[in-house]
């Protein structure tokens, strides 16, 4: 009797993962600039190689979906097209037999959701959007565009000084971005196509310790314009603003409520992860280049008004960040021993540590302020700690690195947990922390999965201090006759950064987007002075003619990433020291070497005369 092969469905499942994993692999490093249809197509074209064509939804359906895509792509179809395509790709995803159709028809759903503009272009216009065009992948996905290659191939050539200031071309902040960027460049190295991405924030952090980054001179600042600009809020944004304006020639005053620079890169960020040495080589730089003047401890509304700030002023930026933090409305939550996170870390910043010595230490969140809190903790030699988070540990927002370093250093997690109440003795001090065990259930429309309440008892969790972590949120109260938005205390602006009906007013930063990354400020702080500029009457452009070196003939050897090393967690987490080591020479040339040069190869020559 003669036997088949039969292929078990567990070794389908697991070919069918790993084309998709090589494939959106791919697709993930596709550089921006590419229209998202074609995109889109080409992955549809090669799902459906891979049906084994015995769902009709999957052997049929993807084809149809295929052709009406086409047709969109072509300009040769109408909005019936597109909402016919967009049903089939629902009734797909929700009847196919297995992950090829419903995860293609998925991936179909979400480009529509996502580039809904540029199917709209098409459909109307019979084009692409006209800012489609082809990008560097890495300089594209950094929020303040920085050459990324350029400052590369300098580091590999040893130039350290010129890479820093090909860097501040974009962002006058190379320090405290190569301690705790998230590095959102690296997402879409092309790199990762052949192995894995380079590491870009470890070679900028190979660069500014070889030489601090105010002992490389700014360039000079163009000749005086007259005009004044007044900032409000020292911190990145408001200084990367400062550090322009100031070499375009304006004279600035930043306006700074606390005692020093830096906003919540100094109050917000602890030692640990961001040296304040370090930092203050930054702000140093900054106001090196001799038009900025800094007013601290001067809050609008308190020692200035928004008038007088209009009348002496050719124009303001409001910069002022979400410093304070937000709460959950439970029981117990005055009880004596609840603090917000970001006070403690604020105070942390002033160099006020808490003395947690004995006591038991829940923190409620799943940022990265939730981390820094947990890990300041251990360093302020709390008993336990106990992080709370009510969906799982892969939703949580932290950096993976961020969450790893906090389990080394004895931080325990509590996941699938939500908040109920506070329990505190008679005296009102905090006793325990009850919380609610959750269960994952359905997706929702932001692709991950929500949390309900399960049918479990509730957990009591001893402690003596509860730091709440689920926030930050935005005092801009002063500023509320000025297009604040009520219901989220951002300030509305028009694309040029400008406040809604008023000329002379900008603003950017979390501010106006909400609580976000440091590099996101940056890029805010960068743009709203090339507005700023041009609102003065000026369209002044800043390049400080380095020459990037010539590229080499790239390196296709499959080499392993170099990863940035932590001191040992026995040992970091009795104090505040830097816990991140540095690349060795051997391991940042090697880094250097893997660079693809994509500002020369495959995406066209990087334009000089940017800021």
């Amino acid at each position: 009797m003669q036997t088949k092969n039969v292929i078990s469905s567990n070794e389908v499942n697991e070919k069918v993962t790993k084309f998709l994993d090589k494939y959106v692999k791919r697709v993930k490093a596709c550089p921006p600039g590419v229209c998202p249809i074609s995109v889109q197509l080409s992955f549809l074209e090669s799902a459906r190689t891979q049906t084994c064509g015995k769902c009709v939804p999957c052997r049929d359906g993807l084809e149809q979906v295929e052709n009406m895509m086409r047709d969109i792509l072509d300009g040769r179809a109408d909005r019936e097209t597109f909402d016919k395509m967009v049903a089939l790709a629902q009734m797909i995803q929700d009847t196919a037999d297995c992950t090829i159709g419903y995860e293609a028809a998925n991936i179909v759903l979400q480009s529509v959701e996502l580039f809904h503009d540029e199917y709209m272009s098409h459909i109307e216009n019979h084009r692409c959007q006209e800012e489609i065009g082809q990008k560097v992948p890495c300089i594209s996905y950094c929020p303040a565009h920085v050459d990324i290659p350029g400052y590369i191939a300098l580091i590999g050539e040893h130039r350290y000084a010129d890479a820093i200031n090909l860097i501040r071309q974009d962002n006058p902040f190379p320090t405290a971005c190569a301690f705790i960027c998230e590095h959102p460049c690296e997402e879409k190295c092309r790199r990762d196509l052949i192995d894995s991405p380079v590491n870009i924030r470890g070679l900028k952090k190979f660069a500014v310790d070889q030489i601090p980054a105010d002992q490389v001179k700014v360039p000079e600042c163009n000749v005086s314009t007259g005009k004044k600009v007044a900032i409000v809020g020292g911190g990145p944004s408001g200084l990367t603003t400062a550090y322009f304006l100031s070499l375009m020639g304006h004279k600035v005053v930043v306006f700074e409520e606390r005692e020093k620079l830096g906003g919540m890169l100094r109050y917000g960020i602890p030692n640990y992860r961001l040296p304040k040495n370090r930092l203050d080589e930054d702000i140093n730089a900054v106001l090196s280049t001799g038009n900025i003047e800094v007013r601290y401890q001067t809050a609008v509304g308190r020692d200035v008004t928004m008038e007088e700030l209009l009348e002496a002023y050719d124009a303001v930026y409001i910069a002022i960040g979400a410093q304070v933090g937000k709460t959950v409305h439970i029981a117990g939550i005055e009880s004596n021993g609840v603090y917000s996170a970001v006070s403690m870390l604020s105070e942390i910043g002033r160099g006020n540590l808490p003395d947690y010595t004995g006591k038991r230490v829940v923190v409620v969140g799943g940022g990265n302020v939730a981390m820094d809190c947990a890990r300041s903790a251990i360093r302020c030699n709390a008993k336990e700690v106990t992080v709370i988070y009510r969906r799982r540990q892969v939703d949580m927002t932290a950096l993976p690195s961020e969450i790893q370093g906090a389990i080394e250093e004895g931080v325990e997690l509590l996941t699938l947990n939500a908040p109920v109440r506070i329990h505190a003795d008679e005296a009102g001090n905090v006793k325990s922390f009850v919380a609610q065990p959750q269960i994952i259930s359905v997706y929702g429309k932001n692709g991950q999965p929500t949390a309900v309440s399960a049918n479990k008892e509730e957990i009591e969790v001893p402690c003596e201090v509860v730091l709440m972590a689920i926030g930050q949120d935005i005092v801009s109260a002063p500023f509320e006759k000025y297009s604040v938005n009520p219901r989220r205390k951002t300030f509305e602006t028009t694309p040029d950064t400008r406040l809604k009906d008023y000329e002379k007013i900008f603003a950017g930063g979390d501010c106006v987007f909400g609580p976000a990354t440091v590099i996101k400020a940056i890029g805010a702080g960068k743009i709203a002075a090339l507005n700023i500029d041009e609102y003065l009457g000026y369209h002044h452009k800043f390049n400080d003619a380095i020459e990037i070196p010539a590229p080499r003939e790239n390196e296709r050897t499959h080499i392993g990433r170099v990863h940035l090393t932590d001191r040992s967690a026995r040992e970091r987490k009795r104090n505040f020291e830097p816990i991140e080591n540095g690349m060795s020479y051997d391991e940042a040339m090697q880094e250097c070497s893997k660079c693809l040069r994509c500002d020369h190869f495959g995406c066209g020559v990087v334009e000089g005369g940017r800021v």
